[in-house]
């Protein structure tokens, strides 16, 4: 969120810009408030320009000058609200409006988004799944848990967290294994103003089991990642993907085609009906990134080794609803020397 200035409508435009002036490194608008502390208009510098050059003075009330048809947010935790909230911001965003005041229901500031630090404001909690031993990328994860290994200027795992912060989320957990007390001592101090939360696991507990040992959820939707991707994901259309089709799951997945260099036979039974020349196949492969309903929590086992694999047979088995979300765009699991080589090439042309 940013820092934001209210000052009274009473106020003159003077005033105004000595407030301007102080705040010259945060404030990009000031709110103007009633004697009840009710939002009434925004003003920017260049409403005071354009106040003083229609013939305004600056003994005159910033009343004359303020914008009173503003955009406003207004924070309502009931869920359709919450869905119509992202859509406003992302109409507002479209329309390269940057600054977004978040009010209660009686117009009091509650807060101020500026997207120009971060995307959206998504009701979600998150959890990254940074227990596992990084074998495959030995010697390098022997002393290193596989999550703090360096891609760029920052370690595998905080290119996730800051891209979940950037959307808005605050409530994030690391489940941690092998190596936990480096990952507890990176988390010692926030991250971009929040507070990293680690869990430990007791044991190995797959790539879900551990979600149960979180103890408290903030929100009714739960994102669950892997903290060995390097991702560029959309987590807002992933979220309104999900809200639009009343998911109680959703799978990320990334588009794999397989290209078969032969003639393949296609065959009924032992009996050969044609050749099919060097055909491709087009499938979805599971990104290690899932989203659902809090409440889904409860088909995880307690104290049990349990994957994310385990959960979505389950969910299907009880005729719930999972669907794939197709992610088309940048995405590496880093979990080979190849792959660890691919980000580290990628990132220097790409900023996630």
């Amino acid at each position: 969120m940013s820092r934001f200035i209210q000052i009274s409508g009473q106020s003159t435009i003077f005033e105004a810009l000595h407030s301007f002036n102080e705040n010259v490194s945060s404030a990009q608008a000031l709110l103007i408030v009633d004697d009840c502390g009710k939002l009434v208009g925004t003003l920017t510098d260049g409403d005071i320009r354009r106040g003083l050059l229609a013939g305004y003075q600056l003994t005159d009330s910033v009343k004359n000058v303020m914008c009173r048809s503003f955009h406003y947010i207004v924070e309502d935790d009931n869920e359709g609200v919450v869905k119509n909230k992202v859509e406003q911001i992302k109409r507002l965003r479209d329309k390269k409006i940057l600054y977004i005041p978040i009010v209660n229901r009686d117009m009091k500031v509650l807060d101020v988004l500026n997207l120009r630090q971060q995307r959206s404001l998504l009701p979600i909690d998150a959890v990254i799944m940074a227990g596992g031993k990084g074998e495959r990328l030995r010697p390098l994860t022997e002393k290193t848990p596989k999550p703090l290994l360096p891609v760029g200027d920052k370690a595998i795992i905080d290119h996730n967290v800051d891209r979940l912060i950037q959307y808005g989320i605050e409530h994030i957990s690391v489940t941690t294994n092998y190596l936990a007390d480096q990952l507890e001592s990176h988390y010692a101090q926030p991250r971009n103003e929040v507070q990293i939360q680690c869990i430990r696991e007791p044991k190995f507990l797959g790539t879900a089991g551990a979600v149960r040992f979180v103890p408290k959820f903030y929100n009714d939707v739960i994102l669950l990642m892997n903290s060995d991707l390097f991702t560029d994901i959309d987590f807002e259309d992933m979220y309104l993907h999900f809200i639009d089709n009343d998911a109680d799951m959703s799978i990320a997945a990334i588009p794999y085609t397989v290209s078969i260099p032969f003639g393949i036979c296609d065959l009924e039974g032992r009996l050969v009906k044609g050749i099919v020349e060097k055909p491709t196949y087009n499938y979805y492969a599971n990104a290690g990134i899932y989203m659902f309903r809090r409440e889904v929590i409860d088909m995880i086992p307690k104290n049990e080794f349990y994957n994310a694999t385990d959960l979505i047979d389950a969910l299907v088995k009880n005729d719930k609803c999972v669907i794939r979300y197709p992610l088309n765009g940048t995405w590496i699991d880093i979990g080979t020397m190849s792959e660890y080589q691919k980000a580290q090439d990628l990132v220097k042309h790409i900023n996630l």
